[in-house]
């Protein structure tokens, strides 16, 4: 661990209420106490841990603003070091005046996720707990940011801990086994080695599906919105989005590109995108607009296929339907507020949903119908569920290499053959959860953090 103190603003760039700027090293409280004057005198290096003061900042004679200084002492912080955080006023000149008085006093600028490489290396959290901060910090639904925070409090790391306790008993009772092999103990039975394999085995490939599973709470669903033209789409997806992301006229064909946006549904992230209107046209501009409503349809994870209710199905209606698959459409049938005239007999084995997107009505059922259809009620995501490629990686692998050990256990190999995997893969989790870690690997992870954090 370096000995220099570093800091940095933690707060969002811009104007805000608060700003804050971390400072953290064995002479955080030090440097602190040099651009700080607490309004009562009492100097911050008096202060216990957990302690706050009111006072001035300043730089050299000038004061730059009034703030708060919390001061928390070794190892009771975030990095497990003295950490002292100013709060000032949250102006982007004012901040960055406070920082620059603090690197004046003898800090020097953190790097991008050198807070939480800090954290980490003081044995404060691991690997697999320190990539869900950022995680947490980004999460853009309700049901991400519960699968962070259950990575960070520790779901995915207790699992690889079971992992490596049974991985570990198989390995000392192999060595136990080498050096007396004559001796007959119960505990050293091929039963025993058996049930300690087939157990990492097992909870190695759970975690390896949770991947997959997990992957819309971690990524989102991408989303489209078709149907013909003059259905509600444009304003199912204001609707969807609590604001006018796309224009909406009584004009058939107003929207002739796709509108993207993120939005916040049922829980999940929806990555979705409003379509051209789907129909036989002769304008050249339109035409390309409906190729690409047809590609976006092609590639969504969710279709929210939109019909007007008050209206027969025609054959723009009909051809948009035969593009449909049951499997990821739900169908939305617009304009309930009015008198319906279509034959909704011709949505057999679709899920429908009737709406008014004009009044926002039936957005509850469209939720429901969004995460049934996602399967997004079958994902727990409090559970064990991995977050990244890298952990993905270093789980496929110990799993490919136990599987390896149990195979050639069962084979009849020697047991020195299968404690040489065993050890492997023991390796491997302590990369994954950073018990042997290269400092190419820390940095890796650590640089895709913002700076503050």
């Amino acid at each position: 661990m370096s000995e220099k103190t570093v800091a940095a603003i933690s707060t969002p760039s811009g104007e805000g209420g608060i700003g804050v700027i971390r400072i953290s090293g064995k002479d955080a409280i030090t440097i602190a106490n040099k651009v700080f004057k607490a309004a009562n005198g009492t100097p911050l290096t008096s202060l216990a841990g957990y302690s706050a003061a009111f006072g001035y900042v300043f730089d050299g004679a000038e004061q730059i603003d009034e703030a708060v200084a919390t001061v928390f002492l070794e190892p009771k912080s975030y990095t497990g070091e003295n950490v002292c955080e100013i709060s000032c006023h949250g102006g982007q000149y004012v901040t960055s005046a406070v920082l620059r008085a603090v690197l004046s006093a003898g800090a020097v600028m953190a790097a991008p996720g050198e807070f939480t490489k800090r954290a980490f290396l003081n044995g404060k959290l691991d690997l697999i707990k320190a990539e869900s901060v950022m995680g947490v910090i980004s999460a853009k639904s309700r049901e991400e940011l519960r699968v962070q925070l259950a990575a960070k409090s520790g779901k995915v790391s207790e699992e690889i801990d079971e992992i490596e306790a049974a991985l570990l008993e198989l390995s000392a009772d192999f060595a136990a086994y080498s050096d007396y092999p004559d001796e007959d103990l119960p505990e050293l039975s091929a039963s025993n080695f058996e049930r300690l394999i087939n157990l990492a085995e097992s909870k190695l490939s759970k975690l390896f599906l949770s991947f997959d599973s997990g992957k819309i709470l971690r990524e989102g669903v991408r989303a489209a919105i078709v149907g013909k033209p003059n259905v509600g789409k444009s304003t199912l997806m204001n609707m969807l989005s609590r604001e006018k992301r796309s224009i909406v006229t009584d004009v058939a064909g107003t929207t002739r590109d796709v509108v993207e946006n993120n939005v916040n549904f049922a829980g999940l992230n929806l990555i979705l995108a409003d379509t051209a209107g789907i129909r036989q046209t002769k304008d050249v501009v339109e035409e390309v607009g409906v190729e690409l409503a047809k590609d976006r349809l092609s590639s969504a994870q969710l279709i929210l296929a939109v019909f007007d209710s008050s209206d027969e199905l025609d054959n723009n209606d009909k051809e948009i339907l035969s593009l449909l698959s049951p499997d990821n459409t739900i169908v939305v049938l617009n304009k309930t507020d009015k008198q319906s005239k279509i034959d909704a007999s011709a949505f057999g084995g679709f899920k429908t949903v009737l709406i008014s997107a004009k009044n926002a009505l039936g957005e509850a059922e469209l939720e429901k119908a969004v995460r049934e259809i996602t399967a997004a009620d079958s994902i727990d995501p409090a559970a064990a569920l991995l977050l990244s490629e890298r952990q993905r990686d270093l789980v496929a692998k110990a799993l490919s290499t136990v599987t390896e050990a149990k195979n050639m256990l069962l084979g009849g190999f020697t047991i020195d053959a299968v404690e040489v995997l065993v050890e492997d893969a023991l390796s491997t989790l302590y990369t994954l959860n950073g018990k042997r870690v290269t400092n190419e690997v820390a940095d890796e992870v650590f640089r895709r953090f913002c700076v503050g954090k």
